[in-house]
């Protein structure tokens, strides 16, 4: 696939051919579905915790007697039922990780990135550099891209002049190549990468780098639609 790469000045310097193993794959929405909710539920601490009426604190006395008052019957104090009693039912910690295998990791990231380009929402960079951190330039640079919305950016090493410039922008954010994950794909409009980090990613999961084959995943066919 031919793709033109441009300056910060907004203009087209060369086109460069990128790898159609990565950003041409047919859209597999199950595979991108559990790859997403994968990421988001590993996120979770999974700290929550209640008490039960067994753990709260307090008089194991009966309220009062069984018969003869006209009040419903009525134990410790600790019931769900009462105010400063146990919690029925509520959440307590546990592991919310989930497995997936690698293979189906990497088709899924290899989707969505094939989805930007397909969309015409990849733009790549010939360099992404400031000579020192100022918001106002990564501004003036986004403006002349014809940056309107939320994007990514993605480099191919973490720069700290990158970094600051944008941390401070609303629906801005930067990313090094190896830590480019299905949910901030999507979480993006548009998606911006430099040469650099376009041929990290080529390498880091392409088919031939990982030594895999073209043949569909067992079980799974890849969807038509994007």
């Amino acid at each position: 696939m031919q793709v033109p790469v441009y300056s910060l000045a907004g203009e087209v310097v060369e086109d460069i051919e990128i790898s159609d193993e990565v950003f041409a794959v047919p859209f597999n929405q199950a595979v991108v579905h559990q790859a997403m909710v994968r990421q988001r539920a590993n996120a979770r601490q999974g700290t929550a915790s209640t008490k039960t009426r067994g753990e709260v604190s307090g008089s194991t006395r009966k309220l009062f007697r069984q018969k003869g008052t006209g009040l419903a019957r009525a134990g410790r104090r600790s019931s769900p039922l009462r105010r400063g009693g146990g919690i029925a039912f509520g959440p307590r910690p546990r592991d919310y990780q989930q497995a997936m295998p690698k293979k189906m990791r990497q088709l899924a990231l290899r989707c969505v990135l094939s989805a930007k380009a397909g969309d015409g929402e990849l733009m790549i960079l010939d360099e992404l550099k400031v000579p020192e951190p100022k918001t106002r330039e990564m501004v003036r640079i986004l403006a002349t891209l014809g940056v309107d919305s939320s994007a990514l950016m993605v480099i191919d090493e973490p720069e700290e002049s990158v970094v600051k410039s944008a941390r401070n922008l609303v629906g801005i954010k930067t990313l090094p190549a190896n830590l480019l994950n299905v949910v901030d794909i999507l979480s993006y409009k548009r998606l911006l990468m430099t040469v650099a980090a376009v041929r990290k990613v080529e390498q880091l999961w392409g088919k031939k780098a990982q030594g895999g084959s073209s043949a569909p995943l067992r079980g799974i066919a890849p969807s038509t639609n994007n």
